[in-house]
């Protein structure tokens, strides 16, 4: 078996491993609450709108937080359309899902960026927050941990670029 046959089969058992927790009504019900709530980037700009609206000081840098936070979400659907991976189809999933294409996620995507964005505001809860929307992804059957990988890295690239025009330091020449 070449390297990349090793990855696809490692990516199959660790989503199955994961899918598995999911057997626990307790835990199948978090994750489809954190699925949910991540839907379209929904719980993410919600809260960036929120710290908007109440943290007045920084509002410019909430809101173009949340406007990387919608962008890299947006650009992860781009990307889902050229690579259309397939969901697993090897596990039952918990959740319905907007699309049949599974790389990459674009919750993890938007997770990601809003971790980034919003945890350099101080937003402290969004980093584990978005890990566990992430790892709900799996426990929901309905992305393999490859996919959550590289959108949260495409959504953390993307806040990390935009940091300086969120935080309103961009240079105008």
């Amino acid at each position: 078996m070449d390297d990349l046959d090793d990855l696809h089969d490692m990516d199959h058992r660790i989503a199955s491993a994961l899918r598995a927790c999911g057997t626990d009504p307790r835990v199948a019900g978090a994750a489809r609450a954190l699925s949910w709530a991540g839907e379209h980037a929904a719980l993410w700009l919600a809260a960036g709108l929120a710290g908007a609206a109440v943290d007045g000081r920084r509002r410019g840098a909430w809101l173009r937080g949340t406007a990387l936070t919608a962008g890299a979400h947006l650009v992860s659907m781009g990307v889902k359309r050229v690579v259309r991976r397939p969901r697993p189809a090897h596990v039952e999933p918990l959740v319905r899902t907007a699309g049949r294409h599974s790389f990459p996620s674009s919750h993890a995507t938007s997770a990601a960026a809003a971790a980034v964005a919003f945890g350099a505001l101080g937003a402290r809860a969004v980093p584990p927050l978005a890990a566990a929307v992430c790892v709900s992804r799996l426990v929901a059957g309905v992305h393999y941990p490859s996919d959550v990988a590289a959108g949260a890295a495409l959504g953390a690239l993307t806040a990390r670029l935009g940091a300086r025009w969120m935080k309103g330091e961009a240079h105008h020449d």
